[in-house]
Order: structure tokens, then C-alpha cells, then sequence
């Protein structure tokens, strides 16, 4: 019998012995992976620069411009082209807004969005001024009702003007939303949430490489001003357009093209 008290005696300490060391080492290695994540997502965090955080347009105006074109608001924390307001104002300026506040080379853009039924707009980087409109020169990466936007708008007479003779009716891939617009074709098999809903999209600037994302993934690459890159921009839409996408450098701009959009949450990284 004292034999066994001693042995339970001892059994005691010896597992609360263990599950100290078991409790420290479980802390240790949950805290310290942890922490360095969240650091390096708070450094991240920093690096981010807010274009529009949902409760001022500081900083953007419209193109070549002092100041917003009307139908540009904010509405429950969402940049807004509202197409009803701008109509009920005497204005036949262009619509399209740049954050002009500065001016970005190499970087991560990324922004929230979405469309009405037949919705059509774009994102522009490297946008210079004194052009009839960021299109001429700056690339954009096209938002685009896809399903609906050929039914609903009548495609025939651009696309022959581009010389699409096979069904010019049609909406082509490279209009298509995620498109580099008239230069490079998004995956078709990109997940692109219907019309009313929102979607995300990225952005990445390099010398090197050129990303678009939709919805977390990559839906195109290419490398700028290679001589790939210049054969497609010298043989469509851009031909007569010599300072299309060749600047290193400029504003980024949201483009009005006659139908309500919604932005949100607009953030971008220098590269």
C-alpha cells in the first residue's frame, strides 16, 4: 500500500510536469507563427494607399479637369456614376474622373465594382492629360456587362470599323471585362459574377509583367512594350493612336461610359 501511495504521489506531478511543458509549447508555437503574420499583414496594411475609402472624392476630378463632372457621387460608401443626375444638369463635357493627387509608376491596384444590365466602364493607369479622353493613351483594363451588353447595345458598326467581318454583332474577348481592352484577351474561363453583384479586381504593374486579376485569380499577363506588345498595338484599335500605353507613368481614372457603376474600396500599392 505505501508503495502504491508513493507511485500515486509522484504520478501527479509528473503529468502536471507534462502538460505545463505541452502548454508551453503549444503557446509558443501558436503565438509566434501568429505574430509574424500579423505584423507582416499590419506592414502590408501600411503600404496600402487609399484612393477612395468610401467617405470623400478628395483627390479626383474629372479629366482634364478642376474639379467632379456632375452624376460623380457618393452613395452608402460607394463612388457612383448615377447617369440620371448627370442628364439633369446642362453639361456635355466628358464624364471620365482620374485621382489626381499623384501619379503612380510600378504598383497593385486594386478595386470593388459592379454593373447594371448592359453596364459598361473601365479602369485606365499611366494616364496622361490633354487627350481627347483617357482611352487614347492610357491602357484600361474593361468592365463590361459580357451576357448582356451585345443584346442590349448594337455592336455591328464598330466592330466591322476594327475589321471584325465574322459575327461583328458580338461582343469580341477582347472587350470582354478583364480584357487588357484591344490588346489582350482575358481567360474564358474567368469567374465573373452576374450584373448587381460585386467583383473584385487587381491590377499589377511592372516593367516586367503585366497581371489582371478578377475575383482572386489571374486572368492575364503580358510584357509591355516588347515587340509582341508593339506589333498588337500597331495592328488594331491603336495604330493611329502613337501615344497609346507608352508612357511609364500617370494617374489612374474610371471611365463614364454611359450607364450607371458602383466602386468601392479602391487601394493601391507602389511596386
Amino acid at each position: 500500500m505505501k508503495r502504491r501511495q508513493k507511485k500515486w504521489r509522484k504520478y501527479p506531478v509528473y503529468l502536471v510536469i507534462g502538460i505545463l511543458a505541452f502548454s508551453c509549447k503549444t503557446e509558443k508555437s501558436k503565438t509566434g507563427p501568429e505574430k509574424e503574420a500579423t505584423e507582416e499583414v499590419v506592414a502590408d496594411t501600411e503600404n496600402w494607399i487609399y484612393l477612395f475609402d468610401g467617405t470623400t472624392t478628395e483627390g479626383w476630378r474629372g479629366y482634364n479637369m478642376d474639379s467632379l463632372p456632375p452624376g460623380w457621387t457618393i452613395k452608402d460608401k460607394v463612388l457612383t456614376f448615377d447617369t440620371e443626375l448627370g442628364l439633369e444638369q446642362d453639361y456635355t463635357g466628358g464624364k471620365d474622373i482620374l485621382y489626381g493627387a499623384e501619379e503612380f509608376e510600378n504598383f497593385e491596384l486594386y478595386i470593388e465594382w459592379k454593373l447594371p444590365e448592359g453596364g459598361n466602364s473601365g479602369i485606365f493607369y499611366h494616364v496622361k492629360e490633354g487627350y481627347d479622353g483617357p482611352y487614347v493613351v492610357a491602357p484600361e483594363y474593361q468592365l463590361i456587362d459580357d451576357e448582356n451588353y451585345a443584346s442590349i447595345h448594337d455592336l455591328t458598326e464598330y466592330n466591322l470599323s476594327l475589321g471584325y467581318t465574322d459575327k461583328p454583332e458580338e461582343l469580341k474577348p477582347l472587350q470582354q471585362t478583364g480584357a487588357d481592352y484591344a490588346m489582350h484577351p482575358p481567360d474564358p474561363n474567368k469567374v465573373l459574377n452576374p450584373v448587381g453583384e460585386w467583383n473584385s479586381s487587381k491590377i499589377v504593374f511592372t516593367p516586367e509583367r503585366v497581371e489582371h486579376w478578377l475575383n482572386g485569380k489571374m486572368i492575364l499577363s503580358f510584357v509591355p512594350w516588347d515587340e509582341a506588345w508593339n506589333e498588337k498595338k500597331n495592328s488594331d484599335k491603336w495604330k493611329n493612336s502613337p501615344d497609346y500605353g507608352k508612357f511609364k507613368s500617370g494617374y489612374i481614372a474610371l471611365q463614364d461610359h454611359a450607364s450607371p457603376i458602383w466602386f468601392r474600396n479602391i487601394k493601391i500599392k507602389k511596386l
